[in-house]
Order: structure tokens, then sequence, then C-alpha cells
């Protein structure tokens, strides 16, 4: 799956609605191929965006977890080192 889609799952603070549309976004734009869709296909783009925004956003409130939430900062800490290690192969 594409990079730049992160979990929202189980973090303090929780998810914000602008890290769900952005995951959805960017969903959208890599399924559909588009970074920006033509005007014949910006509604049937923004359509989708918004039903996999919703879907995330219903899936996520009903997800339990026992495990202890995660710290944002600890987390990106970690891709940034998962993403260094990327960048020295």
């Amino acid at each position: 799956m594409c990079r730049s889609i992160k979990p929202l799952f189980n973090f303090e603070p929780p998810v914000t609605d602008d890290e769900i549309h952005a995951a959805s976004l960017q969903f959208v734009r890599k399924i559909s191929g588009f970074t920006k869709p033509s005007q014949a296909n910006e509604a049937a783009f923004a359509a989708a965006v918004a039903a996999i925004a919703a879907a995330s956003q219903q899936l996520l409130a009903t997800l339990e977890t026992n495990a202890p939430t995660k710290d944002r900062a600890e987390e990106a800490a970690k891709a940034r080192a998962r993403a260094a290690r990327r960048g020295t192969r």
C-alpha cells in the first residue's frame, strides 16, 4: 500500500477529520491513478473520497483494542528512522 497512508487507529491524541480525509484522498489517488481528476471525473473522485472517509470514520469508531494508545511523536520518529534506513540502501 501507499507509504503516505498512515495507520490512524489507537493514537493519542485521537485522529482528526483532516487526517481521515487526507488518507482517503491518498487512497483514491492511488487506486484511480489520478493526482488531480479531470473536470469530467471530479464529482466521482470527490464522492469516492467522501465515501471512503465516512467508512474510515465508522471503522475507527467501532474498533476496540486492549493495547495501550500509541504516541504520535514516538511513531513519527520510528517512521523517520525506517525512511532513513530505506534511503541508505
